[in-house]
């Protein structure tokens, strides 16, 4: 299935609370109600029954469901049926046979365990994958680590692999890959930083947790001015050059072009 975000923006929100819906759907290109680790064990039962009461737009919604196998997960199947909602983002996602067995939803698959990240390439391949994502609390958690960060603020190294495993894997099958949130609320000049990697990594999208990082991911997302202006020079003169060429001393070839029509393509622009 292909699938590409609304935009940049992804935002979650506890599905037991109702009161935010409206808010985050009127802040993000798409919010993500979750089921899962938003909410605390006690307010499932009712986190579900929210989900069934609301209204946003299925095109712009996607829920977050429990793990496979888990018990919470068949009642969140459940609710889920009585809703038009019909993208879903699986947690801990491990097999491909976990996200088959949610045909015919679309499924954002979520891998952020050793086993997930290391099944990425299979996970991708599986039909009602329309999007895969990475987690890297869980990640570490599961492998038994204290933290996915060094005290400067920068991913340890095998955060920054699962980050790449599950990207690599999601474009080599043509699924978007999202990339994960930005713990630290305040730090809006890290999440700026994260964000533009993502961006000029291949990332379609960044999951934000609080609605102040909503504008600083499409910010980073959005092509400067001078990639802008860089990427139009780069194509008119490819429309006059016998093959490869220079410009501004640099060699310009069929992937330089490539990257220079995904870049008016970001920020909207005709590359024609």
């Amino acid at each position: 299935m292909s699938w590409t975000p609304p935009g940049p923006a992804l935002l979650f929100c506890p599905a037991d609370r109702p009161d935010r819906f409206h808010k985050a759907a009127a802040v993000a290109d798409m919010v993500i109600l979750d089921l899962e680790d938003g909410v605390a064990p006690n307010d499932k039962s009712r986190a579900r029954a929210a989900l069934h009461d609301s209204r946003l737009d299925p095109g712009r919604t996607m829920v977050r469901l429990n793990p496979s196998g888990s018990a919470e997960h068949a009642l969140d199947l459940e609710a889920l049926a009585r809703t038009p909602y019909e993208l879903v983002m699986l947690a801990k996602t491990e097999h491909a046979p976990q996200v088959a067995a949610l045909s015919p939803l679309r499924v954002v698959a979520l891998c952020e365990t050793p086993l997930g990240v290391l099944n990425a390439l299979e996970i991708a391949r599986c039909p009602e994958t329309v999007a895969m994502m990475w987690g890297a609390e869980d990640l570490v958690a599961a492998l038994g680590g204290r933290s996915s960060r060094r005290p400067e603020g920068n991913y340890r190294d095998v955060a920054r692999y699962a980050r790449m495993q599950v990207l690599l894997a999601a474009r080599a099958h043509g699924r978007a890959g999202i990339d994960a949130v930005h713990l630290e609320i305040a730090d809006l000049a890290g999440l700026a930083e994260e964000a533009a990697d993502a961006s000029a990594s291949g990332f379609a999208a960044t999951a934000c947790i609080h609605p102040t990082q909503v504008a600083v991911v499409r910010a980073s997302y959005a092509p400067t001015e001078s990639e802008v202006a860089w990427a139009g020079e780069v194509l008119a003169r490819s429309k006059t050059a016998a093959g490869v060429f220079t410009f501004a001393g640099r060699m310009v070839d069929g992937p330089v072009l490539r990257q220079a029509e995904q870049i008016l393509r970001r920020a909207g622009r005709d590359s024609a």
